[in-house]
């Protein structure tokens, strides 16, 4: 019996990639440590917004609200919408198996302030 969950994510590019995550894991962890372009400068402290991610709609209910550090962060950065998370927020869990998100841009590591 495998532990593996997945969680589906579309680049900046638009590409999909189905990646292979372990419960407990950060989101961002997930993506970062696959080899995805995304900065998360700040290493998973809801400090930065460069793992700016947006979450597909069935799947908002399912994520535990944000904290006030997470909506702070989220107030001043870029391309903000109704269904913006910071992907270090998110941790993999077997209810998040499956998962879809769209990282927003100015998450590469080679963009400056979106």
């Amino acid at each position: 019996m495998s532990d593996s969950l997945y969680i589906h994510v579309t680049d900046q590019k638009g590409e999909r990639h189905t990646l292979e995550a372990l419960e407990g894991f950060r989101v961002m962890e997930v993506i970062r440590d696959w080899g995805l372009d995304i900065k998360a400068e700040c290493g998973g402290a809801a400090a930065c917004g460069t793992c700016h991610c947006y979450v597909e709609e069935e799947w908002t209910e399912k994520l535990f609200a944000p904290l006030d550090e997470e909506i702070d962060q989220l107030d001043v950065t870029f391309h903000v919408e109704e269904n913006s998370r910071l992907s270090c927020q998110l941790i993999m869990t077997e209810e998040l198996n499956g998962l879809e998100i769209t990282l927003a841009p100015g998450t590469q590591k080679d963009s400056v302030a979106a």
